[in-house]
This record gives structure tokens, C-alpha cells and sequence, in this order.
């Protein structure tokens, strides 16, 4: 298996005209039936967060209507992404887990996900919403990327697609390129965190609590470094 650096640099020279060229060939447009950000078979959503997503995402209140401009906390965003982690028969979650996942709601559905009347979906942060919800249902075939929900069905050079049923629908290549770069952005911070979670990584004893490494290092649920003094605190 090729080292994260060298799919690193794979990833940096990823040509996004060729990208584009499999995203035409494969075709794709958005149904908004919000499938990809819905609970799937009782299973929450679980979509990859990165830490400064998260902190973009905090700064965004739809709640314009209330005139509100306070921040999200960082539990309203995201949380601990449930791989690795155990739960008691109590219900306490323990663990180490090395990625954020975007929060839900009771249903298990993404928290900034919301259906209209007649049950047509919409994302209440489209403009700041995470690179992998960008790009879905897209990811490159690169190792140390992250694959979203649902099993490959339809490939192209370097471009794997997953289940959706927006596939196959013809795109226009405006549409397609921004797509494309959108995907190479994606596939070089996804390396770049698991480097940065590599590298930073030492093995704690999380207790009874949860601790989450990323690429800042080890942090609590509440997103607050674990060697913080003054936990409770977002960062």
C-alpha cells in the first residue's frame, strides 16, 4: 500500500479536467430527495467533518428570521463519529474515535437537513455545507480518502460514484468542473487530516468519556483540546 504522502501527491496532481471529463461520462444531477442526508436502515447519517469545517459552520444561524447571530456550538455542528466507540448498558458512550461526524437530529437525519411539504429536501447551510456533502456522490479512487454512504456503482478513470439516484442524468460541464474541483479539494484534505491524525496521535485513556483525534489532536465531545484546563469550553 502506497505511503499517505505518496497518495498525498497523487491527490495535489489530479488533472480536474480529466475529473470532469468522468463526471460527464458518469452524468449526475441533484434530486434533492435528501437520501444522502437522511438515516439509512435505523443507521444515523454519519458525513466526515473536518475541524475547521466545523468552525465555519459555527458561525452560521439560519435562524435569520429570529434576527439571532449567535454562534452554534461546536455539539450543535458535529460529534464524535460512532466507529470504535462502546456503549454501556446505561447508555455511555466510551472510546477513541479519529474523525467528526455531522451532528443529527432524533431521527438520525443531518442536523441542517429539512423536507418541504410535499417532501423535497434542502440543506439549511448549502453555501458553507462540508466538502463531502459537496461532492457527493463522488470520491476519487485514492487510498486514505474517505468513501460517503453507499457501495461504488459506476467508475470513470479516477472517479468512483456511489448509490444515488441523480446518476446517470446528464450534467453540464460548468457543473461538472466545479464538481471536479471540488473533488481534488476534498481528496487533499482528506490526506492531509489523516496525516495530520497520524502524526499527532498518542494514545490516552478516555475513562468513561469520549475522545476524538483529529489532525489538532486529541479533543473532547464539546470539541475542546483534551489537555484544556477549562473543558466545557468551545474552542
Amino acid at each position: 500500500m502506497d505511503s499517505l504522502e505518496t497518495e498525498l501527491g497523487r491527490a495535489r496532481d489530479l488533472d480536474t479536467a480529466e475529473l470532469a471529463d468522468a463526471i460527464e461520462t458518469i452524468g449526475f444531477e441533484c434530486t434533492r430527495c435528501g437520501a444522502c442526508c437522511k438515516s439509512e436502515a435505523d443507521d444515523p447519517h454519519t458525513a466526515t467533518v473536518f475541524p475547521e469545517e466545523v468552525r465555519t459552520l459555527q458561525g452560521v444561524n439560519d435562524d435569520a428570521d429570529a434576527g439571532s447571530d449567535e454562534a452554534y456550538d461546536w455539539r450543535d455542528v458535529a460529534r464524535p463519529m460512532p466507529y470504535g466507540l462502546e456503549e454501556t448498558q446505561d447508555g455511555t458512550v466510551s472510546g477513541e474515535t479519529f474523525e467528526w461526524a455531522l451532528q443529527t437530529d432524533a431521527c438520525g437525519d443531518c442536523t441542517f437537513y429539512e423536507e418541504d411539504a410535499d417532501g423535497t429536501g434542502a440543506c439549511t447551510v448549502h453555501e458553507d455545507r462540508p466538502l463531502i456533502c459537496e461532492t457527493y456522490p463522488f470520491s476519487v479512487a485514492l487510498g486514505g480518502t474517505s468513501q460517503p454512504m453507499g457501495d461504488a456503482v459506476d467508475e470513470a478513470g479516477m472517479v468512483r460514484a456511489h448509490e444515488c439516484e441523480g446518476l446517470g442524468r446528464d450534467i453540464a460541464r460548468e457543473d461538472a468542473e466545479a464538481l471536479a474541483a471540488a473533488l481534488k479539494e476534498r481528496a487533499v484534505r482528506e490526506l492531509e487530516e489523516a496525516i495530520g491524525v497520524r502524526d499527532n496521535y498518542e494514545p490516552v485513556d478516555a475513562g468513561d468519556g469520549v475522545v476524538v483525534h483529529d489532525s489538532e489532536g486529541a479533543k473532547r465531545e464539546d470539541g475542546t483540546p483534551l489537555d484544556d484546563e477549562t473543558p466545557g469550553e468551545d474552542t
